[in-house]
């Protein structure tokens, strides 16, 4: 849970460093790239398997070793090109590593206020360049399948439209979630946060009983059912707090380090 301005707040940080010194496990489920999620784990010290872009990867840090991937097919993302251009809109995809690059790399087609805005919130620096001639080289790749994401920044009274196009052209093929205001996700059929952390629990060899999921988007609701109990902030939408198991105080007053420290002592 973030404060306002996206960092982790100081009492968080060190709520979760005491429950790790105590044997807790703290598994990151996040919409963000392994990059930007970076300074958070490492503030916290947390290490092992972790989950990424909503789901469609979940990797092993700090190592960077990718355990499981479910990608988004090249025609999907080029359709979301011509899309965008048609609607004067940003959009944005993210590549697998290849080569020698560690994390996914980052494409935008032009360097909007609204690709000012991600880079700013996110701290990834992107290429900037022709998305459809990108694509089309990442295509050619030996062994590529496609990627983990790509994702339309706009207002959010566009999204609808914009998914009645995705879900009109491609059906049950892709999965679709806000994860910020003007932040409109596709993804592979498939992807949660809840199928991340399936795999996470799996490879950590935890049960539902033994983790409590803590979200305040719509794409944390598939993580609330994977888990045994859940909990949302006050600040978290309606329809997350309603499906919440406990509701504690909100991300600005740092309310799940005292819903922590209050549940371990």
């Amino acid at each position: 849970m973030l404060l306002p301005d996206n960092s982790l707040g100081g009492r968080t940080v060190q709520c979760l460093k005491r429950l790790q010194g105590r044997g807790v496990q703290v598994i990151i489920c996040t919409g963000r790239a392994v990059e930007s999620s970076c300074r958070y784990y490492s503030a916290i010290g947390a290490q092992g398997p972790m989950v990424f872009f909503n789901g469609a990867e979940v990797v092993d840090v700090p190592a960077g070793r990718v355990i499981s991937a479910n990608l988004l097919g090249f025609d999907v993302i080029d359709y979301g090109i011509d899309l965008a251009r048609s609607m004067g809109i940003h959009y944005q995809i993210f590549l697998p590593p290849s080569g020698e690059t560690r994390w996914e790399t980052l494409l935008f087609e032009r360097d909007s206020e609204e690709g000012q805005m991600y880079r700013s919130h996110t701290g990834i620096r992107p290429v900037v360049g022709d998305l459809k001639a990108e694509i089309a080289k990442a295509a050619e790749e030996p062994g590529s399948q496609g990627c983990p994401k790509a994702m339309f920044i706009a207002d959010p009274g566009l999204h609808d439209e914009i998914r009645r196009n995705m879900i009109g052209r491609f059906g049950e093929r892709v999965y679709i979630a806000r994860t910020f205001p003007t932040f409109l996700e596709i993804m592979a059929a498939g992807v949660s946060k809840g199928e991340g952390l399936k795999t996470v629990m799996a490879c950590r060899g935890l049960k539902p009983e033994e983790v409590i999921a803590f979200g305040d988007e719509e794409n944390d609701l598939p993580m609330f059912v994977a888990a045994g109990f859940s909990a949302a902030p006050s600040s978290a939408k309606e329809n997350v707090r309603q499906a919440a198991d406990f509701v504690f105080g909100s991300n600005a007053e740092e309310g799940l380090a005292i819903f922590l420290e209050e549940l371990f002592g």
